[in-house]
């Protein structure tokens, strides 16, 4: 079936849906499959279920007229809403980077609705199958569509750009992150510069951190970009003023206040500011709308329980983003400080240096206990009293003792899921 006959036909249905347990009336069903499974086997019980057309790449699970057979289910999602995004003629804004990405892009998204009709990426959804879903999420009165792009090996983000062809786009950094399919930093570096590429190459704009020495190199020759900073006049200045320990700085006379900690959000909060500016949002609206921002899903959460103040961090982690973490923790007034660290993954061969790193300089900084979990950070080897390790979550669940009038940061990687120590306390 030919793509504009496809799109015709998903303009008649409410949403995608590749799952059959959140099938709802009227979807238009993507049979997807991969190692493990096989999505052809769900089409009977999706149309059941109330999806209006089910698009299928088996033709063993063809059943009826609402049945479209096509010879690639996912490659046919991504053709789908690459003509969906241009069908659409709207502005695409892409960001992705090593750490930060979805605190921008939900900074960004509240910053734009101010003025505009904006459609962002739901949680995560930033992969092959992701960015498809976000394009095909957007319709007819999106005026601004922003979408996050994340990546773990070369080429992913160029393969990302051509589906959803950004007109704007934005690295938030260069980190530690994903070294195992990078190949180091100097691969993670070239894997995400691949925005910046395809932009440059399309002549679109930047968006860009004048303080990050790595993007302000590989853009001075770029003529259409649009930087802040805190030192450079050259570009849109931002003052910093303080995070003790929420994140305050000045723009045009205008103190804005945000509720994110740390420092390392300094710069997610400027990405968010320059950009509303670019779209003529007003410095008021822009103050209102990073002041009534509040982080959700594990990431930077003040969360106040018994006599303990948290800080939740466990989304995810890297040696990059552990790093600033502990250090601003470490910066934070508190009478006692424990410190809740969980494995971080996809670092391959570096993954002992890093994890040994991490615990050295956590043992280093002004915090009283450290408490590392999970494999890799049990094989360190560290000789301090400030220090407990364990190899498991179960292990430390099992040896778990009260915590009381402390501040504690929880941070690890998203498989470590360290939000259960919330039970613990």
């Amino acid at each position: 079936m030919k793509i504009e006959l496809l799109h015709h036909l998903f303009l008649k249905c409410n949403a995608i849906s590749t799952d059959t347990r959140k099938v709802t009336e009227n979807n238009l069903f993507f049979a997807l499959s991969g190692d493990n499974f096989n999505g052809n086997k769900f089409t009977e019980e999706a149309l059941k279920k109330g999806a209006k057309y089910a698009v299928i790449d088996d033709d063993r699970y063809y059943t009826s007229k609402n049945t479209i057979l096509v010879e690639n289910s996912l490659k046919t999602l991504q053709e789908l809403a690459t003509y969906h995004r241009t069908y659409l003629g709207l502005k695409i804004i892409a960001l992705t980077g090593s750490n930060g990405k979805t605190t921008t892009k939900e900074l960004i998204n509240t910053t734009l609705s101010q003025h505009y009709n904006t459609t962002a990426t739901i949680g995560n959804l930033n992969n092959h199958i992701g960015v498809p879903l976000t394009l095909l999420s957007m319709k007819k009165d999106t005026e601004i569509g922003i979408v996050e792009m994340g990546a773990n090996h070369q080429k992913e983000i160029e393969f990302l750009c051509t589906i959803a062809k950004p007109d704007y786009g934005y690295i938030t950094n260069f980190g530690k992150a994903h070294l195992e399919g990078f190949g180091g930093i100097k691969g993670v570096i070239k894997g995400k510069s691949e925005l910046y590429n395809y932009l440059i190459n399309n002549n679109k704009p930047i968006f860009l951190n004048a303080d990050d020495p790595i993007q302000k190199e590989k853009l001075s020759t770029h003529i259409k970009k649009f930087g802040f900073s805190k030192t450079d006049t050259n570009y849109y200045k931002i003052d910093f003023i303080e995070a003790s320990p929420f994140v305050a700085f000045n723009v045009e006379n205008q103190t804005i206040k945000s509720n994110l900690i740390g420092e390392y959000n300094f710069a997610n909060l400027c990405a968010a500011t320059i950009i509303g500016k670019h779209f003529n949002v007003q410095i008021k609206a822009i103050k209102t709308a990073i002041e009534a921002y509040i982080p959700t899903n594990n990431r930077s959460q003040i969360i106040e329980k018994e006599s303990n103040r948290i800080i939740l961090d466990a989304y995810n982690a890297n040696p990059s983003s552990m790093e600033v973490a502990l250090k601003n923790f470490s910066n934070q007034k508190a009478i006692k400080k424990t410190a809740i660290l969980g494995d971080m993954f996809e670092l391959g061969d570096a993954a002992e240096s890093e994890h040994l790193a991490i615990a050295k300089l956590a043992n280093n900084l002004n915090i009283d206990t450290i408490i590392l979990v999970g494999e890799h950070f049990f094989k360190v080897k560290i000789e301090s009293k400030k220090v407990r390790q364990f190899n498991s979550f179960e292990s430390f669940k099992t040896s778990f003792t009260s915590i009381q009038y402390n501040s504690i940061l929880i941070k690890g990687s998203r498989g470590m899921a360290l939000e259960r120590t919330l039970e613990l306390l």
